[in-house]
């Protein structure tokens, strides 16, 4: 029967323990480093939330704040309670008992204690175990005691061998005189019993959290029984023969070489007492003794007396507590139950007293406690001089010092031994000496040494060591075992470690390359085979060893040979910092595993890791084209298992690299990794288990994506973002930030829905809240880094329908807001207007902004969106219409569901922010603004009116007015357009616009012909106009007197140049600068008088046509034109109109000729004198002598009429003057018969559909997209609007002259005359 406990006793015990770990840090920071030790090897995410909980519960500890100790410990208890793990139980039992909350606390420390069995009672709290569990276990020991009797009991042992008497040399002398069989069934016996105490310690916890919830005494709790016997499925264990214990020499072992720090033979045995009889040993590495050889009867002894002592206070105050615990309520039959299990627990512990001593004996016994100051040779009582007093050759105490100029200092004998040999360097730095003559002993070292050792006297030593107060602290965390033997497996080491310094002295000494190899793959067995013990760590790291290992990288060639070495040199340095030290002692061992690394040792890579080396020397070494052409080619690739995976390694070193290089080289290492498969492999290692290197990978995308955004959309694919944020909260802020950068770059797709998917995988996914830990670190983040946190946390807010109130919202628009406005920070001005305007949502192919290009498109100009796109090449894959119909509805959704929230946020503040920035100095910070503000002005006409339109009219009218009167470029006058036409819709906003008028209809002239938002907002001002002629206005610019070639028969424009036919058969080429007509080129190649000049603007050439019967074709430069081709005709040419195909004219009689460019031509309407001609789509249209009008198809050669002739009258013709053919409409300019001089037919059904009822006589006529100019006989130009068929506008010309021709250059509103008195004149639509 197991002895009952209260939960009295639990909580007492717990507390006692809680509360003692609370009040000294140094004892809990010792448990946080026996635990994350532990762990080290475990998921580096979990060992990264633990280390970062335990640093939150010290904060609690530690703050005199009462508000942040409280959510300190929420926050704790909120991360641990979703860890399933040792250190969480024991941090959240520590968060507990802080809380006060002792039932909670005691049971996670319970949960320690079935978690983990032997790291609770052996390395945490062996005191609890003792208390609580050790009471229960008397029959486990009983059970040991008589299995291990049993076992020895066929040994003939000597006559003071007292199997009572289990210390370490007793068992030493046993050891010596076991068979093989016996000494395997000791150790199993041993293994069967940690097997017990761990199963029984994990039933019993059980039964105390039950004692602990029934803690009313309302059931009763029975525990339960000791488990003596393995359950048949652990009966069987896969164990390998211990190796036989062999004497070894140590020295000379082909009789080739002596090593010089060895005088004689060496020896190492058991002797009949027990201890290790060592005669010299070599010096090289010192000899590393079992301490529980050479471990004092006496403090067997005293360790022994204080476990009895403390075992008799824990039983009686177990005794003490029972009878403490019958309260006076309960029954008299009640108390005399208790009683009687007292007594009986009495009697059992004075029964198995003396066995609970020897197991407290046995388990008290700390390996630590006996290594520590071992290196101080523990067994003869020396304390442990200063490194710097020992020889780094003999390893002993300095006797007669030198020290050389490479600043080392070595025992005089050993250098000189050393030189004598040959060599020419020092042992250590490997510099080269300039002598051989040693200099002049040490003497200031020397008389430190003498001065140290007269204050350290033995025997004072010796007795500190060996005497330990018996009054320690009772919750000392050291004793690493229960077990009650442990000498059989420090025997088979002991055989190893002598083999391993063989090797050793192999490797250091031997002046055969091939030995040394062999040497290093016999090393590299036994650290692989002894699971990297800490003796042959210390043994393995000392500098001359570490050299030993550098001279085989510098000198084999053996691919396996190299292998191993750098797989011991990593893993040594990576468990001690003094053989990093070493290696980086000489940049020539530095340089050699880098170029081995380069050569194709890729597992060098991970020691290259180790040895820290800075970003400037990687870039110095060529080390990145190894590093990417290794990350390209690994994924095939095995490797050895090392402390780090040598791709984790390469992506690490390769993050380092960029984040300290210069643009031009990010630039340029970042293209070669896009050129490889590189950057796959790094995409993996964002799934990787350790957070450096997700962080690596992270930055190495970031910066792929900012260098070239079209690998985002590898990335996107491929990349699982999970562990990424779940590396949030275990990193400083400068790699939050990268995480954030990165992730906000990486919905910058070009398709809305993927975007969607990974917003909500951010959101979703993960241990914690990323909306709750981005509002988190939103609050305490730099300036400029919180309008990009702030953008990513409101699109996460936005992927559901806005809500009416949502804090996530409001702080990330408050962010931008405030940023906008923090005219001190302008790059923090310039990221709030950038998140802003990408909130839009729509990006090409390569992750830009399309918000430009879209509202571009959206005023009109469409050509610029085509531009822009064909650029970025957004189309990388095909999508079918149904695709790309959901895709921009989706984009659409989104756009107006940002647009909403932001203008809708405080009533339109956003507006003044953005106004704000406009007023700025900086051109960017001005960009930015004018941009994000015109999508926000455009959206409101999209958008439901909720009163924000006036807000924003009032800050950014004024703005936008400014910006379209006076910017040049046509792209920015265009936006500020479509901000504009906003307003217009808006009654009160087109009454603001009225004072500025004639500014905006002067900007709307110059845009409406690249835009049709410009010509309808023209039609938009003219509607709200009675009084048409308030709208247009025209300035004579210039006048040319050319009279001196007579009559100026045509005219032509083109993109900015004039150009003029006169009667004397020259050609003049003008331009109009200001108020002049500057004359270009003048030029004669017609002999006759040029009739007209036509431009074909689909091929840029200017036609010309004269009575001399030819046609000519001039291409157009800077300088002027110049003639390519002359058609000859055998007619006067009068009239002329031209297609790529053809040229049309009127001969000197009836008909029209079509002429061929091959030089064929025919006459067609042989039947009418045509008076003018207008050529369109195929479709000729004739003005008649007679007053009628016809259309021909020119391809199937028929003949419409659209007004039938009129006979003379009296003798007098009444011809068709000119003809204009614009949008479906026929203008017809004639004389006067009924009223209307000039008549409007549609080119569909011939029906007349307006007319102008001029009274002048037209001879003239050209039309634009708003205004018809008719030119008089009596020299006056009637401008009349097209829309309202009302004339707005007389030009008074010259009385004196007839208008003979008129053009329009429609890219600057200028109008053009030539006149019967040999001028030209130059209007301008004002």
């Amino acid at each position: 029967m197991s002895a009952t406990t209260t939960s009295a006793q639990i909580l007492r015990y717990t507390a006692a323990f809680l509360s003692e770990t609370l009040s000294q840090s140094h004892l809990r920071h010792h448990i946080y480093t026996t635990f994350l030790q532990k762990l080290s090897s475990s998921d580096q995410t979990t060992l990264k939330q633990l280390k970062f909980t335990s640093e939150t519960l010290e904060n609690s500890f530690s703050t005199p704040s009462s508000s942040i100790r409280s959510s300190s410990l929420r926050l704790a208890e909120e991360l641990l309670c979703k860890s399933e793990n040792p250190f969480a139980s024991f941090l959240l039992s520590l968060a507990y008992s802080n809380c006060r909350r002792p039932i909670d606390a005691s049971i996670c420390l319970l949960d320690l204690f079935y978690a983990d069995p032997s790291l609770a009672r052996v390395e945490i709290a062996p005191f609890l175990f003792e208390e609580l569990f050790l009471i229960h276990f008397l029959p486990i020991l009983e059970w040991y005691n008589d299995q291990r009797n049993k076992i020895l009991s066929s040994l003939s042992l000597n006559s003071d061998y007292n199997s009572d008497d289990y210390s370490i040399v007793s068992n030493t002398t046993v050891l010596s005189k076991m068979s093989g069989d016996q000494a395997t069934s000791l150790k199993d016996l041993e293994s069967d019993y940690e097997d017990l105490l761990d199963e029984n310690c994990r039933n019993f916890v059980g039964f105390f959290k039950e004692v602990l919830r029934n803690r009313d005494g309302g059931q009763l709790i029975v525990p339960p029984s000791v488990v003596l016997q393995k359950s048949k499925s652990g009966d069987k264990f896969d164990r390998r023969e211990e190796k036989k214990i062999t004497t070894q020499k140590f020295g000379s072992r082909n009789g080739r070489y002596n090593p010089m720090w060895t005088e004689g033979d060496v020896s190492i045995e058991f002797n009949s007492n027990g201890v290790r009889n060592l005669s010299k040993f070599p010096s090289l590495i010192p000899e590393r003794v079992s301490p529980k050889i050479f471990i004092d009867e006496r403090s067997s002894k005293i360790s022994e007396t204080a476990s009895i002592h403390r075992l008799e206070t824990t039983l009686e105050s177990c005794t003490y507590d029972n009878l403490n615990n019958y309260s006076s309520s309960d029954s008299e039959a009640e108390q005399e139950e208790k009683i009687q299990k007292t007594a009986s627990f009495d009697t059992r512990q004075s029964q198995s007293k003396k066995q609970k001593q020897f197991f407290l004996a046995e388990s008290s016994r700390s390996p630590d406690h006996l290594m520590e100051d071992y290196d101080n040779q523990a067994g003869e009582g020396k304390l442990t001089p200063p490194k710097d007093f020992v020889c780094p050759i003999t390893t002993h105490i300095f006797d007669d010092p030198v020290t050389l100029e490479t600043g080392q200092t070595y025992e005089r004998k050993a250098i000189q031994e050393w030189i004598d040999r040959g060599n020419s360097t020092c042992p250590i730095t490997r510099q080269k000496l300039h002598g051989t003559q040693l200099p002049k002993t040490n003497y200031v070292l020397k008389r430190l040494i003498a001065s140290w050792k007269e204050q350290s006297p033995s025997s004072d030593i010796a007795k500190s060591e060996v005497v330990k107060p018996v009054n320690e602290p009772k919750f000392k965390s050291a004793i690493r075992s229960a077990s009650p033997n442990s000498v059989i497996g420090q025997a088979t080491t002991d055989g190893t470690m002598s083999e391993l310094r063989l090797a050793i002295t192999e490797l250091c000494t031997s002046e055969i390359l091939r030995e040394s190899e062999l040497a290093v793959l016999k090393i590299e067995r036994f650290w692989q085979e002894a699971n990297m013990e800490m003796e042959m760590q210390s043994l393995l790291s000392k500098p001359p060893v570490i050299n030993g290992f550098v001279e085989i990288l510098f000198n084999s060639v053996d691919p396996r040979v190299l292998g191993a070495t750098v797989l011991l040199l990593s893993d040594l340095g990576s468990r001690d910092d003094s053989v990093i030290q070493t290696l980086t002692r000489v940049d020539s061992d530095v340089g050699c595993i880098v170029a081995l690394f380069k050569k194709g040792l890729m597992e060098a890579v991970a020691l290259i890791y180790l040895l820290k080396p800075s970003s400037i020397s990687l870039i110095e070494m060529e080390m990145v084209d190894s590093l990417i052409g290794m990350l390209s080619s690994i994924k095939n690739t095995e490797f050895p298992k090392m402390f780090i995976k040598p791709e984790k390694a390469s992506v690490i070193l390769l993050g380092q690299i960029l984040r300290s290089s210069d643009e031009a080289s990010i630039s340029k290492i970042v293209r070669t990794i896009l050129s490889t498969k590189a950057i796959e492999n790094i995409i993996v290692s964002l799934e990787a288990e350790g957070v450096e290197e997700r962080i690596a990978a992270v930055g190495i995308l970031l910066r792929c994506i900012l260098e070239n955004g079209r690998c985002r959309n590898i990335i996107a694919e491929k990349a699982e973002l999970t562990r990424l944020l779940e590396s949030f909260m275990l990193v400083n802020d400068v790699e939050r930030f990268e995480i954030v950068h990165f992730l906000s770059e990486l919905v910058k797709l070009n398709r809305r829905n993927i975007n969607e998917q990974i917003l909500h995988i951010l959101k979703d996914e993960g241990t914690f809240s990323t909306m709750h830990t981005l509002l988190t670190y939103l609050q305490n983040a730099l300036q400029d880094q919180c309008p990009i946190v702030a953008g990513l946390l409101l699109q996460l807010d936005l992927l559901e329908e806005p809500r009416k109130m949502s804090i996530y919202r409001e702080e990330a628009i408050d962010t931008l807001i405030s940023c906008l406005k923090n005219s001190e920070d302008p790059v923090a001005q310039i990221a709030a207007a950038e998140t802003v305007l990408s909130l839009q949502g729509r990006f090409s192919y390569s992750g830009k902004s399309l918000a430009r290009a879209i509202l571009l498109k959206r005023a009109g100009l469409d050509r610029s969106y085509k531009t822009f796109m064909q650029k970025d090449q957004r189309h990388q894959k095909i999508f079918d219409e149904t695709q790309e119909t959901m895709e921009e509805e989706q984009a659409a959704e989104w756009e107006r569901k940002v647009a909403f929230v932001l203008v809708s946020h405080e009533f339109g503040l956003l507006f003044e922010a953005l106004a704000e920035g406009l007023k700025s100095r900086y051109a960017e910070l001005q960009s930015v603004c004018f941009m994000s503000a015109t999508w926000l002005i455009y959206m409101l006409s999209v958008l439901p009116d909720t009163g924000i339109r006036g807000a924003a009219r009032v800050c950014l009218l004024k703005h936008f007015v400014s910006i379209f009167k006076s910017e040049k470029n046509t792209d920015d006058r265009a936006l500020s357009m479509l901000a504009l036409n906003s307003f217009v819709r808006d009654p009160d906003g087109l009454q603001d616009l009225t004072v500025h008028m004639k500014d905006i209809l002067k900007g709307l002239r110059e845009l409406k012909k690249s835009s049709v938002l410009a010509f309808e907002m023209l039609q938009v001002f003219s509607e709200e106009h009675d009084n048409s002629s308030d709208l247009w206005n025209h300035k004579e610019l210039a006048q040319e007197d050319c009279s001196i070639n007579g009559e100026v028969l045509s005219i032509a424009c083109f993109k900015g140049k004039i150009f003029s036919g006169h009667s004397d058969g020259i050609i003049k080429v003008w331009t109009c600068k200001g108020t002049l007509l500057q004359l270009v080129q003048e030029i004669q190649e017609h002999s006759k008088p040029v009739t007209s000049l036509v431009m074909l603007y689909s091929t840029g050439k200017l036609y010309s046509g004269s009575l001399d019967k030819t046609v000519r074709v001039w291409s157009i430069t800077e300088e002027g034109i110049h003639c390519e081709q002359v058609q000859e005709t055998k007619d006067h040419i009068n009239s002329l109109v031209v297609s790529n195909n053809i040229a049309c004219y009127i001969p000197q009689g009836v008909g029209i000729k079509v002429h061929s460019w091959n030089g064929s031509s025919k006459l067609i309407n042989q039947n009418k004198y045509v008076k003018c001609l207008a050529l369109v789509h195929g479709k000729l249209y004739c003005g008649c002598h007679d007053n009628s009008i016809q259309e021909i198809d020119l391809v199937s050669g028929t003949i419409g009429n659209i007004q039938i002739g009129a006979k003379k009258l009296l003798g007098k013709a009444y011809p068709i003057y000119s003809l204009q053919v614009q949008d479906g409409l026929i203008y017809s300019a004639g004389p006067s018969l009924d009223g209307a001089n000039v008549k409007i037919w549609s080119t569909s059904n011939y029906n007349k559909v307006g007319s102008l009822p001029s009274t002048l006589e037209v001879r003239e006529m050209v039309v634009s997209s708003e205004l018809i100019y008719l030119g008089c006989k009596s020299g006056i130009v009637e401008v009349w609007c097209k829309k309202k068929q009302t004339r707005v506008e007389t030009l008074q010309i010259n009385t004196n002259s007839k208008i003979l021709c008129m053009a329009l250059d429609n890219d600057k509103d200028i109008l053009v005359i030539g006149t019967s008195d040999g001028r030209i004149q130059a209007w301008e639509l004002s």
